[in-house]
C-alpha cells in the first residue's frame, strides 16, 4: 500500500527559509521522495533548490529567477540515503544557494 507523506522543516527562527519533504513509500520502503528548499521573497515561497528522482534517477535541480534549471546528477541510488543527503545539504548550504539566487534577480 502506497502511502505519501508531506511536511516542513523550517531553517530559520522568522519561518521565511524551509525545507518541503515529499516522501512517497510503498510496503515500508522509500520509493520516490522531492526535498525542496523553499524561501518567502516577494510575499511568495520561491523554490530555490529541489532534490528529486525525475527523470529516473536522483539529482539536484538548482532552479533560476527565470525558470530555468541546471540539473546535477548525484550518485546516490538508495532512496532513503539520497533523502538524508538531500535535507542535511540543504541546512548546511541554504544561505548560499538563496543569495546565489537573489543575485540572479537582481539582473
Amino acid at each position: 500500500m502506497k502511502r505519501e507523506k508531506e511536511f516542513f522543516k523550517y531553517l530559520d527562527s522568522e519561518i521565511s527559509e524551509r525545507i518541503r519533504m515529499k516522501i512517497l513509500i510503498d510496503s515500508g520502503k522509500v520509493i520516490d521522495i522531492v526535498v525542496q528548499y523553499e524561501s518567502f521573497l516577494n510575499n511568495k515561497w520561491t523554490p530555490i533548490i529541489r532534490y528529486d528522482c525525475a527523470h529516473g534517477f536522483f539529482h539536484r535541480d538548482v532552479l533560476s529567477p527565470s525558470g530555468e534549471k541546471e540539473k546535477q546528477t548525484i550518485a546516490i541510488r538508495d532512496l532513503e540515503n539520497a533523502l538524508l543527503y538531500a535535507e542535511q545539504d540543504i541546512k548546511d548550504r541554504w544561505n548560499f544557494y538563496k543569495q546565489r539566487y537573489t543575485k540572479k534577480l537582481k539582473k
